[in-house]
């Protein structure tokens, strides 16, 4: 064979060799101390989890001959939390002069690039997926976030957006300023049900994952002393916002603190309930019959009860009123979501983790707590069995802790790694 046929044959030779070790699917191998299977509710010692390509390939004792092992043999693994409700261009707002400074002092570029911080720092807790509903006045910033966590330009949670919100007129902040300046304002606001279906368009077409409403605001007490709340929308305005998205297969989330709330946005067809601090039996009976979400956020509401308390102690009471429509709403069956409203509280304060601990404290059973953050979450999310699951499909989304979360439910809050899509982002020191 002339040399020049055989230089080229072995240029060619090495280019697919070079092209086949490029495509090859990576292999990497997870070794668990104690894996945490929370759909099935069971701990498995010594589980060898195989990851390709970013997904769980099996779960079970084999090691590839081809993999590249992570060991965690002395650790407890489970699936990557889910955050079902946070602001991530929002970094606490206990009070009012809290949140208005943030929209009238900083540009939307400048809350981004906090923002991205945020999102870094609760990948780091563990919190792999978030459902970031209201970007409180940053345009479709949320979108662009969610973009360049899925483009590789920044390291962050899978998001799942809802960017703008919806309240009628004259609902949300800012407000209180003299008459002839022109404010920025939280939310989108639509008037009527025409207008209500364009918002929920304009949105999608934005990239809106999901459709968030503000269904009630200024809550008191009534002469018996329940607490109640002024009802944003009208049951049509409500009815056309549920009915436009889920056209378009969005779901929707309320922000509903009261029945006042709750009745109109459940009659609607709402998906999931937002804080929902005043849970009565008639409400808990339909989110059950109807298979609404809850998200409590107790997290947020003990951060902001002392501070909000000192002009209007409503707050406290809404506080309080939270434990117990907790208890109720789970002894009935509830769906309830782990959500924090990070950003409602600083994000480098307050780890949202702690969640999974306040409901622990109120009576949930721990493989409740630890599903709730994760097997439900992703229900809501309409994601079952690809996030918050360890099994062959799943998204290859894991933590690691010392201890033992269903003995110490704490122990979320010490997470010492993590992956995201069969990519390590936190490893061990």
């Amino acid at each position: 064979m002339p040399r020049r046929i055989l230089f080229s044959s072995v240029l060619v030779s090495a280019f697919l060799a070079a092209l086949t070790a490029q495509s090859a699917p990576t292999v990497v191998v997870v070794r668990a101390g104690r894996l945490l299977d929370v759909a099935g509710r069971q701990v498995r010692t010594g589980a060898v989890v195989v990851i390709e390509n970013g997904r769980i390939a099996s779960v079970g004792t084999t090691v590839p001959s081809n993999a590249q092992a992570i060991d965690l043999s002395q650790y407890t693994v489970m699936p990557g939390f889910i955050d079902a409700h946070t602001h991530a261009l929002l970094q606490g707002d206990a009070t009012a002069e809290d949140y208005d400074v943030q929209l009238l002092k900083e540009s939307v570029p400048y809350r981004a690039l906090r923002a991205t911080r945020a999102l870094r720092i609760a990948l780091d807790h563990g919190f792999t997926t978030i459902r970031d509903i209201g970007n409180e006045g940053a345009g479709f910033a949320d979108v662009d976030l969610k973009q360049a966590i899925e483009r590789g330009i920044i390291q962050g949670p899978r998001m799942f957006v809802a960017t703008k919100a919806l309240t009628p007129t004259g609902a949300y902040g800012l407000s209180g300023y003299a008459w002839e300046l022109n404010v920025p304002k939280g939310v989108q606001m639509c008037d009527g049900a025409d207008a209500c279906r364009a918002a929920v368009r304009d949105q999608i077409i934005h990239g809106a994952d999901w459709i968030k409403v503000y269904a009630d605001r200024s809550y008191y007490k009534t002469a018996e002393g329940a607490i109640r709340s002024l009802p944003n929308f009208t049951p049509e305005e409500m009815r056309a916002i549920v009915d436009q998205a889920h056209r378009t297969r969005r779901r929707v989330a309320a922000h509903s603190m009261t029945p006042s709330g709750h009745d109109i946005a459940l009659a609607a067809g709402v998906d999931s309930i937002e804080h929902g601090d005043v849970l009565e039996d008639a409400t808990i009976r339909q989110m059950v019959d109807k298979g609404v979400f809850w998200c409590p956020t107790l997290t947020v509401s003990d951060f902001v009860a002392g501070p909000r308390s000192v002009t209007n102690p409503i707050w406290a009471a809404l506080r309080d009123a939270s434990h117990e429509s907790f208890r109720k709403a789970y002894k009935a069956g509830v769906k309830i979501v782990v959500g924090t409203d990070a950003g409602g509280f600083d994000w480098d304060k307050i780890n949202q983790a702690e969640e999974f601990r306040r409901y622990g404290a109120l009576g949930m059973a721990p493989w409740d707590v630890l599903r709730s953050g994760t097997v439900v979450a992703a229900e809501l999310l309409d994601r079952a069995g690809t996030l918050g699951t360890i099994a062959p499909g799943a998204r290859a989304d894991l933590v690691a802790m010392r201890e033992d979360p269903l003995a110490d439910v704490t122990a979320t809050e010490r997470v010492v790694f993590v992956m995201k899509d069969g990519v390590v982002v936190r490893a061990i020191k």
